[in-house]
């Protein structure tokens, strides 16, 4: 899952991209409104964390482009404690949650989990394929009760392959939903994510299926 965080206080912005970075999801971060809109305009992301009080453009205006390009990407605003009337204007504008400032990080994750297993525009999540029963908000795969041991890559990995079940995922798209700005990740190590990944879900009732040039496709192998 990968997240973006619109935050013009570094120490917050950095301190949120940590924890949420600890418990398994690629954080990118932008210090400005119009930074925020050009990112979710160009990019894929599964999560905008968005801060109202940001300079060049306002959290609010970010929201409503958002909402005008009809892109269904999930907004977690964060407001000042007293700002009553911005967050009535945020929820109204499409944002699906809100937290006031000041908040403790653990409700921060619990409310990201919570629009994780919604999944865009209120969607549940897919969380079951062939034997496999991946938990998107927990960050978690199983199998027959078992969890997998998997890493973070691994179930990014996992993630958009089961996201897109019926649609072929090329390796740019796999680079940009697991791997953070800056970040250098080749596409060779794509082939040793899904190589290793390939392995793991062997009991599960589902593998990963290689279209040369193309790209990947998870299949099931057994009925469900």
């Amino acid at each position: 899952m990968r997240i973006l965080i619109a935050e013009d206080d570094p120490i917050l912005a950095d301190g949120l991209a940590a924890s949420l970075r600890d418990s398994g999801y690629s954080v990118d971060c932008v210090a400005t409104g119009e930074k925020a809109d050009c990112a979710i305009s160009m990019f894929e992301f599964d999560l905008l964390i968005l801060d109202l009080g940001l300079p060049r453009m306002s959290g609010l205006d970010v929201l409503k482009r958002l909402r005008e390009r009809n892109q269904d990407l999930p907004v977690l605003i964060l407001t000042a404690q007293d700002g009553v009337d911005d967050r009535v204007r945020g929820l109204d504008l499409g944002a699906d949650d809100y937290l006031a400032k000041p908040f403790a990080l653990e409700e921060l994750k619990a409310r990201v989990r919570a629009l994780a297993r919604r999944g865009p525009a209120g969607k549940p999540a897919p969380v079951e394929f062939g034997r496999l029963m991946f938990d998107q908000a927990g960050r978690v795969a199983r199998v027959g009760g078992d969890v997998l041991d998997l890493s973070a890559r691994e179930l990014a990995l996992l993630e958009l392959l089961l996201l897109r079940v019926d649609r072929t995922v090329s390796k740019a798209q796999l680079l940009d939903h697991m791997c953070e700005w800056g970040e250098e990740v080749s596409t060779n190590a794509i082939e040793v994510y899904v190589h290793r990944l390939r392995r793991k879900l062997e009991s599960a009732g589902v593998e990963i299926v290689t279209l040369r040039g193309i790209g990947y496709r998870i299949r099931e192998t057994t009925p469900p």
